[in-house]
């Protein structure tokens, strides 16, 4: 384990979510007490998420590293360690490290009616690309 990491590397992530080498490990799952669930996000350097949405939100708490936060249609901010994003319900948006760095976040997902996430396209190389 990285001794600069907070928790050990997760799973690896869905292919069909996320570009390049990302682990998700689950630290507090969705149970009958909440509806939410906690993961430790930990991405390589250049890798992402797909575009997506939440049905009602999520918080990204980022624990290490440097990497990007973009909403549709708007600038992608640079985010690094310490910084907390706030996204709002159903709002389409991608995350991940920067192309020299790897990132690694606690995402807070919330579920409604059992959802936490719907999954469009990835962010295309020419979107990433154009951001360093």
């Amino acid at each position: 384990m990285d001794t600069n990491q907070l928790f050990p590397k997760g799973d690896k992530a869905p292919a069909n979510y996320f570009t390049g080498d990302v682990s998700v490990n689950i630290l507090v799952p969705k149970d009958e007490t909440g509806t939410f669930a906690i993961g430790d996000v930990q991405f390589e350097p250049g890798c992402r998420t797909n575009w997506h949405t939440h049905p009602a939100g999520q918080i990204l708490l980022v624990t290490a590293g440097k990497g990007y936060y973009q909403e549709k249609g708007q600038a992608a901010r640079t985010i690094q360690k310490g910084d907390v994003v706030v996204i709002p319900n159903g709002v389409v948006h991608w995350h991940g490290a920067a192309a020299d760095s790897p990132l690694t976040h606690i995402a807070i997902t919330n579920f409604k009616d059992g959802v936490n996430a719907a999954w469009l396209e990835p962010v295309s190389e020419e979107e990433y690309t154009a951001l360093s």
